[in-house]
C-alpha cells in the first residue's frame, strides 16, 4: 500500500516539476509548483517526517510561492514580454542540464548512507520539541538574524514595485 502511494505521489511530484518549467504561463507554472510542493509532503509524511512536511506545506506552499505570485502579478509578464530564445542557447540549455543529471546520478551513486548515527544515540531528531529547543536555545541569534533579513527584504521588494505618481 505504502508503495503505491510512494508511486502516485512520485508521478505527481515528476509530472507537475515537468509541467512547472514546460508551461508559458508563469502564473500557471507557480500554481504546478504548490502541487509539486504538496506532493513532495507527501513524501516526507512516508518517510515519517512530520515536521518537515508541515514546514514544506507552511514555508514553501504558503508564504514563497505567496510571494512569488504576488511578484508575478506585479510584474504583469505576458507572452510577448519574452523573445523566443535562439536555437544555440537552447542546445547549450539542454546539455549543461544533461550534464547536471549526469552529475546528480553520479553523486547518488557514489553516496552512501549514514544511519548507525541517528540509531545509536537514541534521540528523536524529528520532534517538534527537540527542533525547537535547538532552533531556539543554539541558534537563537542567526534565526532573529535571518527573519529581520527576511522581513528587510519584504519591505525593500514592495518598496521597488511601488509606482511613483507622476501628475
Amino acid at each position: 500500500m505504502i508503495s503505491i502511494i510512494f508511486y502516485i505521489l512520485a508521478a505527481i511530484t515528476l509530472g507537475t516539476g515537468i509541467l512547472t518549467v514546460l508551461s508559458k504561463n508563469p502564473i500557471h507554472s507557480a500554481v504546478y509548483m504548490i502541487i509539486c510542493f504538496f506532493s513532495i509532503s507527501g513524501h516526507f509524511l512516508l518517510l515519517n517526517a512530520l515536521f518537515l512536511a508541515v514546514i514544506n506545506i507552511v514555508v514553501y506552499a504558503g508564504a514563497i510561492m505567496v510571494l512569488l505570485l504576488f511578484t508575478l502579478m506585479l510584474m504583469n509578464l505576458g507572452d510577448q514580454s519574452e523573445p523566443k530564445k535562439k536555437v544555440i542557447s537552447r542546445v547549450a540549455a539542454t546539455i549543461s542540464g544533461c550534464l547536471m543529471g549526469v552529475v546528480l546520478l553520479a553523486a547518488l551513486l557514489k553516496s552512501t548512507p549514514v544511519i548507525e548515527n541517528y540509531k545509536t544515540e537514541g534521540f528523536d531528531y524529528q520532534s517538534v520539541s527537540i527542533i525547537g529547543q535547538v532552533l531556539l536555545d543554539e541558534y537563537l541569534v542567526p534565526f532573529e538574524f535571518a527573519s529581520i533579513l527576511l522581513i528587510t527584504a519584504m519591505i525593500g521588494a514592495v518598496l521597488i514595485s511601488k509606482k511613483d505618481k507622476k501628475a
